[in-house]
């Protein structure tokens, strides 16, 4: 019976498994690499554990890199977006605090560079459609979020009358995401600073 109690131990989580740790070390392996590009094997090293733990815990690899995306988006470096909408009075406070934090974010060394989100979704083959799929529902919803908040603008008078939310809304997803990429090419924070300050100046007027 002891015996048989040891090959169960082995074949689940290990003693002191610490879920929060190996998310953690999931997020970098993903962050770094993108999700096409990490396998199961290597996730397991850096979690330390066995793929029977993975697949026991998360279920499977795309479970496990679904569940770090939703982790990254509540953290701070992934949250910082929805806060600045959020907590800012108008709408050009709202999306200047969005695009100079992401200039100060994607570029901090005490993480890899570039946004988890946009990054992971640059290489993801064909045959992990529900992947891609999970990943473009992601940016859709962050697009709606910014156009909401754009029609609000415009309706509240912030934006002239013929502004089109749409458009600006497409318009700063764009420049983000390209920020996330140049970060990841080893832009320095004033290079995206300034590709913020650049961004702005397409604001309509009625900035405040």
């Amino acid at each position: 019976m002891w015996g048989m109690g040891e090959m169960r131990a082995g074949r689940g989580r290990p003693r002191g498994f610490d879920r929060d740790a190996a998310l953690a070390a999931a997020t970098r392996l993903f962050w770094e690499r993108g999700y096409e590009a990490t396998s199961v094997s290597e996730l397991t090293e850096a979690m330390g554990i066995k793929p029977g733990s993975l697949y026991a815990t998360f279920k499977d690899k795309r479970s496990l890199f679904e569940e770090v995306v939703r982790a990254y988006g509540r953290s701070p470096v992934g949250a910082f977006i929805g806060v600045a909408l959020a907590e800012e009075a108008t709408a050009y406070r709202a999306f200047a605090r969005v695009l100079r934090e992401a200039a100060r974010t994607y570029a901090d060394p005490a993480h890899p560079a570039g946004c988890l989100t946009i990054s992971a979704a640059t290489n993801v083959a064909a045959q992990d459609a529900e992947v891609e799929a999970f990943l473009r529902e992601i940016r859709t919803g962050n697009l709606a979020v910014f156009e909401a908040r754009l029609r609000a603008a415009r309706r509240a008078g912030e934006l002239p009358g013929d502004a089109d939310p749409a458009m600006l809304a497409a318009y700063f997803a764009a420049v983000i995401q390209g920020m996330s990429q140049r970060a990841r090419d080893g832009a320095s924070p004033e290079e995206l600073a300034a590709t913020a300050e650049l961004a702005l100046k397409a604001w309509p007027s009625h900035r405040e």
